[in-house]
């Protein structure tokens, strides 16, 4: 449906969000090894999250020209400021390229614990004036990509902090209220804890019904891609999965004969869907 969505007729400043947000996330999930985490990746993918937002136009691919706070909203309606961000201009440039430089050289701590780190700094900061949770959700997944966690893929991190809406943002205020200085251990173990969570979701769907749990890992990540992404060609497959052409064709021959997937066409325009219960 995204695909068919002619950007020049979005009015509605939801739709226009949605289509950014789908494309910055197909951007980030086909070329993350080649995008580094730098300020300047960070403008280019706030740019693509916001191009068809009309709204968001004079500010969007660029770090705040203007200071910004994080507020709660009162049962009354009234807002309560919960603490003042990172000041516009030269600051927040320096708070950005000190959280890139102390990413890129920090090695001692595990993986996942850099990364929450890294984004309980950026949403602290605040960099850009609009947007700052919705790229925090797309730098979440592209570290993981970056870090080996290439699952993240195949399953929503969005959705999961959809679902956890109340704990997320308890959990961010009980950190950045006291900042700085702040002990973000409260941050770091909801973080992990949505990251077990959508760990679950995709366990939960590889040992789902049908015949899934006789595959094997290489039989079951084929599958899985094609459930998110049905009519890929064997050669994407590859690609996307970093198996070799011949071995992806004999994987998707086993599954057709499974009764898992199903072929349409002919040559080099043979695709394949899911059509199994697990798979849907």
């Amino acid at each position: 449906m995204l695909g068919n969505i002619d950007s020049s007729t979005l009015q509605d400043r939801d739709a226009q969000e949605a289509v950014g947000y789908f494309e910055a996330l197909e951007l980030i999930l086909e070329s993350y090894e080649e995008i580094p985490l730098t300020a300047s990746q960070m403008k280019n993918l706030h740019n693509q999250m916001l191009r068809y937002s009309v709204k968001d136009a004079w500010h969007k691919g660029d770090f705040k020209p203007h200071n910004n706070v994080v507020e709660a909203t009162l049962p009354d309606g009234s807002k309560q400021v919960i603490f003042e961000t990172t000041e516009a201009g030269f600051a927040t440039e320096d708070a950005m390229q000190q959280l890139v430089d102390w990413y890129r050289d920090e090695t001692q701590v595990h993986p996942l614990v850099r990364i929450s780190a890294c984004v309980y700094e950026f949403l602290s900061v605040h960099p850009f004036q609009d947007g700052n949770g919705r790229l925090s959700r797309l730098l979440t997944t592209l570290l993981l990509l970056k870090a080996g966690y290439r699952w993240v893929q195949f399953v929503s991190f969005e959705r999961e902090i959809e679902l956890r809406r109340n704990e997320y943002y308890q959990a961010l205020r009980s950190c950045q209220i006291q900042r700085p200085g702040e002990d973000i251990s409260v941050w770091v173990h909801f973080f992990l804890s949505a990251i077990g969570g959508i760990a679950k979701q995709l366990a939960e769907k590889l040992e789902g019904p049908g015949e899934a749990h006789t595959l094997s890992p290489r039989q079951r990540a084929v599958l899985m891609l094609i459930r998110e992404r049905p009519h890929l060609a064997s050669g994407e497959i590859a690609t996307r999965l970093a198996i070799p052409v011949p071995s992806v064709k004999r994987l998707l021959s086993d599954l057709v004969g499974m009764g898992l997937l199903q072929r349409h066409g002919e040559g080099r325009g043979i695709r394949y869907t899911a059509v199994s219960p697990w798979a849907g």
